[in-house]
């Protein structure tokens, strides 16, 4: 996609929900389309490939979290994948930290040449797991927010989140269109790891039928020391 459309069509897009591009932004975006697109080839990062649907279901839909982040914060991406929501978010929030952590050395790989060829100097990338570096003292209740897009159930979400936020602190979940069920199951999960859900917003992403909540889990409490379980458990036999 050339440039002048993408960006005609991404302030489209982004004039629906509420946020400015600067020129400076709109070319990191883009940069980072074609940088996806480029290894995608080599390495397996997405399923979307048209520009279109990347602006929409990839840019948009991780920049739907940007209202719930105060300035100046520091918030941990958890299940990053090839980016997603951290690397929008920190290019349009330059004033907030990001750590991006994912489990396949590959795609934090891929994030660190984004990292150098989009100058972002707000990011870090880290090749490890949720279960793992939760019990690291430079990372356990350290993050004012702790995000996840698309990964798990929610109660093994919240296992993996919340060990990361400060006392006060949220974790962001961003999911898909049927979460009654996973709501009604993550009770047990939110009561063992001193948590409360504030708020549950609905949304349809722009110019299209897709679906969307994010659930805002905060932290009352302190998370036993026995959370997040060891490596798997948390998938394979979560809370409740």
């Amino acid at each position: 996609m050339e440039k002048e459309i993408f960006k005609e069509n991404l302030i489209k897009n982004l004039s629906e929900i509420n946020v400015e591009f600067s020129a400076e932004q709109i070319d990191k975006l883009y940069l980072y389309m074609n940088l996806l697109l480029e290894w995608n080839k080599k390495i397996n990062l997405t399923a979307i490939t048209d520009p279109k649907e990347i602006i929409t279901k990839h840019f948009i839909d991780s920049l739907t979290a940007a209202k719930y982040i105060k300035e100046g914060s520091s918030i941990i991406d958890c299940g990053t994948g090839a980016g997603f929501p951290g690397i929008p978010l920190s290019i349009y929030r330059p004033d907030v930290k990001f750590v991006l952590i994912d489990s396949l050395n590959k795609r934090v790989n891929f994030l660190n040449e984004v990292i150098e060829k989009l100058r972002l100097n707000n990011v870090i990338a880290i090749h490890t797991r949720a279960e793992d570096l939760a019990y690291e003292k430079e990372h356990r209740e350290k993050y004012d927010y702790a995000v996840s897009r698309a990964v798990a159930n929610m109660s093994t979400l919240l296992e993996y989140l919340l060990p990361f936020c400060k006392i006060n602190g949220e974790a962001i979940c961003m999911k898909g269109a049927n979460i009654e069920e996973e709501l009604n199951n993550s009770k047990k999960a939110l009561e063992v790891l001193n948590s409360k859900i504030e708020k549950i917003d609905n949304f349809v992403l722009p110019f299209s039928d897709y679906s969307r909540n994010i659930i805002i889990v905060k932290k009352i409490n302190q998370v036993s020391s026995k959370y997040p379980r060891r490596q798997g458990k948390p998938a394979k036999e979560p809370i409740s």
